[in-house]
């Protein structure tokens, strides 16, 4: 059964946004306690306090015990606001609770006997599907958490809702489907890459120092529309070509 802690607060008269703006200038925060089959009775809690008390974690799953006056007040945190900006708490509200009636609440889930799986001594790991299972359990026998056993697991073994012993007088508030709580992950290898390959060089090779120079190819024939060398004249005395005769 989850401890039951104690919590001074004090009532107030005023409702609204400008009494919690009054409360919050005082160094309190607001807060509302209802249910149980009475009227909500608004209240104002020590800011301190609140803030070391919500960010200790597991508060909306720890009981109060109200100091009000000169009575006490048993109850569960069922909501708190925080300043958008500063992440300050700004508000709460507190859910009274009578004996013998049932509340909803998220319980965390703890893994036991690793030691004792198979798949977690092979180097495997524990894979924390749901951190925390929703039950109907008693208002004044809530449970701190829920246990799952470990033991025999091996590599993409799992457990299920189904399977997890419950605390006692809870059960699981959704029983529509059997989820997954926790499985067993083999360790991922990682091999290493092997060293890339020196690339084969593409240049041509050097040429050696003091080497004649390759000889070239032959020459090619002129381009198109270049022009030619010039005719050899004829020998002195040679007869010469005829004229083309002309035209009548």
């Amino acid at each position: 059964m989850a401890a039951i802690k104690q919590l001074a607060v004090v009532a107030r008269s005023g409702t609204g946004k400008g009494a919690a703006r009054s409360v919050r200038r005082e160094g309190r925060v607001p807060g509302v306690i209802y249910g149980g089959g009475e009227k909500p009775e608004p209240v104002s809690v020590d800011f301190r306090e609140l803030n070391k008390l919500v960010y200790a974690g597991q508060f909306l799953t720890t009981i109060f015990e109200l100091e009000i006056g000169d009575r006490k007040e048993r109850v569960l945190p069922r909501d708190f606001q925080l300043d958008v900006v500063t992440d300050k708490p700004v508000h709460v509200d507190f859910l009274r609770l009578r004996p013998g009636s049932r509340v909803r609440i998220a319980v965390p889930v703890h893994v036991v006997n690793r030691e004792a799986s198979p798949g977690v001594k092979k180097g495997g790991a524990v894979n924390l599907v749901m951190h925390s299972i929703e039950l109907l359990a008693p208002a004044d026998a809530i449970p701190e958490a829920v246990t799952v056993d470990l033991t025999g697991l091996d590599f993409q073994d799992s457990v299920h809702v189904t399977a997890v012993k419950m605390p006692d007088g809870c059960r699981p508030a959704d029983t529509s489907t059997d989820f997954t709580v926790v499985t067993i992950v083999p360790p991922t290898v990682y091999q290493e890459e092997a060293p890339a390959a020196v690339a084969t060089s593409t240049a041509a090779p050097a040429v050696a120092a003091g080497a004649p120079p390759a000889k070239a190819a032959a020459t090619a024939a002129p381009a198109k529309g270049a022009a030619s060398t010039p005719a050899t004249p004829p020998a002195k005395g040679a007869a010469a070509p005829a004229k083309p005769a002309a035209k009548k």
